[in-house]
This record gives structure tokens, sequence and C-alpha cells, in this order.
């Protein structure tokens, strides 16, 4: 698994540089609208019965990342301008959804 050499904010963008060289660049509103959250994703119990994700397909333009932390060696969690900081973003799952 690659982890992060550095990660930055610029204008409306993360950008990410991997360790192996590659780098990667996210819209803020679109890493929100991703969130990997129950909240966002929506989870299911053990009986199936589906709970969240209730902000599927909303519009989350002009939301901004304000800030991250690193998740052991393997995912980020970042912290956004409408007050979510559930998601929890492995690099696998990043790396997946770059642009």
């Amino acid at each position: 698994m690659t982890g992060i050499k550095d990660i930055q904010l610029i204008g409306d963008e993360v950008a990410i540089r991997w360790n192996d060289g590659a780098e990667s660049y996210y819209r803020m509103d679109r890493l929100r609208s991703l969130s990997p959250s129950a909240e966002t994703m929506g989870e299911r119990d053990l009986l199936g019965k589906e709970f969240g994700g209730n902000e599927k397909g909303r519009d989350f333009t002009g939301t901004t990342v304000t800030g991250w932390n690193p998740v052991g060696l393997y995912a980020i969690q970042f912290r956004f301008s409408d007050g979510h900081n559930t998601g929890i973003y492995s690099f696998d799952y990043l790396k997946q959804i770059a642009e």
C-alpha cells in the first residue's frame, strides 16, 4: 500500500503526493459528497436494515476542507467547513476516486 508523502490545499482542491511519486487532486466539494461515512453512504445493521445515507445526491458546492488527521498508516480523516468529520478515507479509496 502506498502512503502519503505530502498533502496540500490548493484553491478548491486537495493535492496529494503519494510515496510512489504519483499525484492526485480532489475537488473539496466532491470529497465531501463521496465521504465514506455512514452518514453519507449509509450502513446496515445485523438484520440488513439500512440506516443513514440521507446525504446521497446532496449538493456540497462551496464546502471546503478545513483540516485533516492521519488514521494509522492507511487513511485520512478530513474535516469540512460544514462540520462533517466522520468519514475515514482509506488510501485505497482515495486512489479509487482520484480525478
